[in-house]
């Protein structure tokens, strides 16, 4: 990459629910305090994404203070139609600040022409300060989330005196086969696992491939993109490429 490509943004909601995905599978859901990796990254993808790129969280800064809120939820049986009736804990009144940036994805070499810096990058931006190409949610469907142009580590957070705080064994997302970094992770569905550290109201990440703990899911195969199969146009979208 020439270009750093770092793109900051703010993101808001009245709630949020950053789930350990174990609890995504029904019954009581509790959301962790901090939200995780693969929440913002997908907040971002849903801003703006290509497949010929990924997007890395570098760091995530807390503004607001932790709070939650229990909800009774009527959620439908999976046997039938009846209603159950199920608590989650939410985070509310949510405000975050982001810092990411996006690196080319090298498992995709058939969409090289599409390798654009400054395209992709004045688009995410762009897409930033209309509030993304898709809805923004917090974790869960039902937390509806708003994104905003900042800049990082401007202004005032919750957490900027607290020296240091650990939250332990966090899920840090998930590693599809489209973006395998190992031969280990190659044509698998990988989950990741770390140990977050929130310093002066901010937590930084770890690239995918230093998470300390993985756990292969499934076999999982790429799907293809590209103009021969009809779902992807890139440069040439505006003429030849020369």
């Amino acid at each position: 990459m020439q270009y750093p490509n770092i793109v900051e943004f703010q993101v808001t909601g009245d709630y949020a629910l950053f789930s350990d995905p174990i609890m995504r599978v029904g019954g009581e859901k509790c959301s962790y305090q901090v939200p995780t990796y693969e929440a913002l990254k997908g907040i971002l993808s849903s801003v703006y994404w290509k497949p010929t790129l990924i997007w890395y969280i570098d760091a995530v800064r807390m503004m607001n203070q932790i709070q939650t809120e229990v909800k009774g939820i009527r959620p439908i049986h999976y046997q039938d139609s009846k209603n159950d009736l199920s608590y989650y804990t939410y985070l509310k009144n949510c405000r975050y600040q982001v810092r990411a940036h996006f690196e080319w994805n090298e498992n995709r070499p058939e969409l090289a022409q599409d390798r654009n810096e400054n395209k992709h990058h004045n688009i995410a931006r762009r897409m930033i300060k209309t509030g993304g190409r898709r809805d923004i949610f917090l974790g869960a469907r039902e937390c509806q989330g708003y994104v905003e142009p900042c800049v990082f580590g401007e202004g005032p957070g919750a957490y900027d005196k607290l020296p240091e705080l650990s939250f332990g064994l966090m899920y840090h997302g998930i590693t599809y086969a489209d973006e395998a970094y190992s031969p280990e992770t190659k044509g698998k569905m990988t989950a990741r696992f770390w140990y977050p550290t929130m310093k002066q109201g901010v937590i930084t990440f770890p690239r995918p491939e230093d998470c300390p703990l993985t756990k292969p899911l499934r076999e999982m195969e790429i799907k293809l993109f590209g103009e021969d199969f009809g779902n992807f146009s890139g440069l040439r979208e505006f003429g030849e490429v020369t």
